[in-house]
C-alpha cells in the first residue's frame, strides 16, 4: 500500500522540513514558503475577502509592515499596520504583476521567550510582469522577520530594506521587435521604481494619510457615528490622556536604617544644636512675653514704668508683681 502525506511515516520529495506535520518553529522559513504557495493559488476573482483571509493567515493582529529604500528624491519608509496589509499584497497585481514570490538565501535565526527572528541579508522578490510588457523583476534587499513563537507561528513584524532591483527581458522578445526602433525604446525604459509598481508606491504614500485615521474607522464601524462625530470622541479621549496625571507607581515601604555619625560630625551637630535650641528659646521667651502683654494690658504698663522719671527726679529701678498680685516697686 503507497503512503499518502496523511501518513506519519510518509517522506515528502521536498526533504524533511516540508513535511505537513511537521511543526513551524523546527524551520521559520517554511511559513514563507507557504505564503508563497498561497500567493501563487491567487485568481483574478478573488476579492477582499480572500484576501484579509490571506492577511489572516500570515500576519498577527498587531503585525506591521515596513518598506525601506530609497527613490530620486530621497529615502523613503513607510510603515503600515494590519488592517492595510491585505491592501498594500493586492496592489501588487493590481499593478500588472502576475507572480509574487520571496527567495530567503543563507537567513539567520534566533529564538526569543515568545518570538522567533528571521533575519535574511540575501533576500529577493521577485515579480513576474505581464504588463505594459513581458518582464521579470528580481528586487534584492534585507528582509527582518518576526514570528510569534506558538502553533500559528504568524508574522508579528516585517522589515523590507530594498538595495537595489533588476528587471530582465527574454531576448526572444528584443529579437522580436529589433527592427522596430520605437519599441526597443520603450523595452529599454524601466517599468518599476525600486522594484515597486507605481500603484504601490501611490498606496504606500496613501496610507501616511490611511493609517492614523483607522481609530477613526474603528470607531465609526463599531458604534456606527457619524465622521464628525468620531473625530470630536477621539480628539476628547486624547485630550484627556494629555490632561490625566500618570498613576504613580506604588512604592514598598522601606526600612530605616540607623548610621553611626562620626565623633567630629556629632560635636558640630551637638553644637549647632545648642545654638538653635537657644534661639528658639529666646524666640519662645519673647513670643511669650508678646502673648502676655497682649493679654494682660497692665503688665506692659508696669514694665514700662522704669523708663518714667520719679516724684523727686529718680527713675524707678524696677516694678514688678507679687504672685499675690499686689504691686511692688524697687528702688
Amino acid at each position: 500500500m503507497s503512503s499518502t502525506p496523511h501518513d506519519p511515516f510518509y517522506s515528502s520529495p521536498f526533504g524533511p522540513f516540508y513535511r505537513r506535520h511537521t511543526p513551524y518553529m523546527v524551520q521559520p522559513e517554511y511559513r514563507i514558503y507557504e505564503m508563497n504557495k498561497r500567493l501563487q493559488s491567487r485568481t483574478e476573482d478573488s476579492d477582499n475577502l480572500w484576501w484579509d483571509a490571506f492577511a489572516t493567515e500570515f500576519f498577527e493582529d498587531d503585525a506591521t509592515l515596513t518598506l525601506s529604500f530609497c527613490l530620486e528624491d530621497g529615502p523613503k519608509r513607510y510603515t503600515i499596520g494590519r488592517t492595510l496589509i491585505p491592501r498594500y499584497f493586492s496592489t501588487v497585481f493590481e499593478g500588472g504583476v502576475t507572480d509574487l514570490y520571496y527567495i530567503l538565501k543563507h537567513s539567520k535565526e534566533s529564538y526569543h521567550n515568545s518570538s522567533i527572528t528571521v533575519d535574511c541579508d540575501q533576500c529577493t522578490m521577485v515579480t513576474q510582469h505581464g504588463k505594459p510588457m513581458f518582464t521579470k523583476v528580481c528586487t534584492e534587499g534585507r528582509l527582518i522577520l518576526e514570528f510569534t513563537f506558538d502553533d500559528l507561528m504568524r508574522i508579528k513584524t516585517w522589515h523590507f530594506t530594498i538595495r537595489q532591483y533588476r528587471e530582465l527581458v527574454p531576448r526572444s522578445i528584443l529579437a522580436m521587435h529589433a527592427q522596430d526602433p520605437q519599441v526597443l525604446e520603450q523595452l529599454s525604459k524601466n517599468i518599476t521604481r525600486m522594484g515597486l509598481t507605481n500603484f504601490t508606491l501611490n498606496y504606500l504614500r496613501l496610507c501616511v494619510i490611511l493609517e492614523p485615521m483607522q481609530e477613526l474607522m474603528s470607531r465609526h464601524k463599531t458604534y456606527n457615528l457619524s465622521p464628525r462625530d468620531c473625530l470630536k470622541t477621539c480628539l476628547f479621549q486624547k485630550w484627556q490622556r494629555m490632561v490625566a496625571p500618570p498613576a504613580e507607581p506604588t512604592r514598598q515601604p522601606t526600612t530605616k536604617r540607623r548610621k553611626r555619625k562620626n565623633s567630629t560630625s556629632s560635636t558640630s551637630n551637638s553644637s549647632a544644636g545648642n545654638n538653635a535650641n537657644s534661639t528658639n528659646s529666646k524666640k519662645k521667651s519673647a513670643a511669650a512675653n508678646l502673648s502676655l502683654s497682649s493679654q494682660v494690658p497692665e503688665l506692659g504698663a508696669l514694665q514700662s514704668c522704669s523708663l518714667n522719671p520719679g516724684r523727686d527726679g529718680a527713675l524707678c529701678h524696677s516694678t514688678a508683681v507679687t504672685p499675690t498680685g499686689q504691686f511692688k516697686e524697687k528702688h
